[in-house]
């Protein structure tokens, strides 16, 4: 997606995975100044880590309390979080979120990010998570409610539906985190996980002919307002999105 969108600019950048550990991340980060890299992008399971390894945070990230973007400003490593971004314009694709009730499941980083978001945009959110204390620390920091993991099966109680554990991801458990039966026609899901990104959440809530949105979309978003940090440009959001769809193909 970034290349992609380099092409159409012409800008002569280059987006580059490197593969680091707990053991490694704080040096990967602290070479950014060194070798002039411009931008990272922090996958899971270090977007809350990251936090405390730049110069400084910026306001949305640091009330998140996870990063997902880091922009080298002239030697100086600053903190961003595109993922509420990317989650917010996924959604706003399909509904309007002021005024929605909705049930968010995960309390790590991209959860932090989604429920922010929602909140921002005036969504009322609970929280569910599979080890409780985690909802529950989570939704006191950002003032929303939270239910055991058991409950999140009255589903019918609320109008969004948000995937942002890891169950479904195909290299962590590929299974659904809601039982089949839980959801329904008046229900909007949406599952941040994108390998694959047709989960089976997502084929379970078609089924039941319930709105989808596929972990493309927030990867498609937050990716466009990542590449706005990095290069001051607009994002060429079809180039993106072209790019995307060629890989997830």
């Amino acid at each position: 997606m970034h290349e992609a969108g380099y092409r159409v600019l012409g800008l002569p950048w280059r987006y580059m995975p490197f593969e680091v550990d707990e053991t490694t991340l704080a040096s990967a980060v602290a070479s950014m100044r060194p070798l002039k890299i411009r931008g990272f992008g922090v996958s899971m399971p270090f977007k809350e880590s990251v936090v405390s390894l730049v110069d400084r945070v910026e306001d949305r990230a640091r009330r998140i309390g996870a990063v997902n973007t880091i922009v080298n400003d002239a030697g100086t490593l600053v903190g961003h979080n595109t993922d509420w971004v990317g989650a917010v314009r996924a959604l706003e694709e399909v509904r309007a979120l002021r005024g929605a009730r909705a049930l968010v499941l995960g309390a790590g980083g991209a959860a932090r990010a989604v429920a922010f978001g929602l909140v921002e945009s005036g969504a009322s959110v609970t929280l569910c998570n599979r080890t409780l204390d985690r909802a529950r620390a989570l939704g006191e920091a950002l003032g929303v409610g939270h239910i055991a993991w058991e409950e999140r099966r009255d589903a019918a109680r609320y109008d969004i539906l948000v995937n942002a554990s890891s169950l479904g991801m195909k290299d962590v458990d590929p299974t659904s985190p809601m039982p089949r039966d839980s959801l329904g026609p008046n229900l909007v899901v949406m599952d941040i996980v994108y390998k694959p990104v047709e989960t089976e959440l997502v084929r379970d809530a078609r089924a039941r002919r319930a709105g989808t949105i596929h972990g493309g979309r927030m990867l498609l978003h937050q990716a466009a307002a990542q590449f706005e940090l990095y290069t001051g440009r607009r994002a060429p959001l079809d180039a993106l999105d072209n790019a995307l769809r060629a890989g997830l193909a």
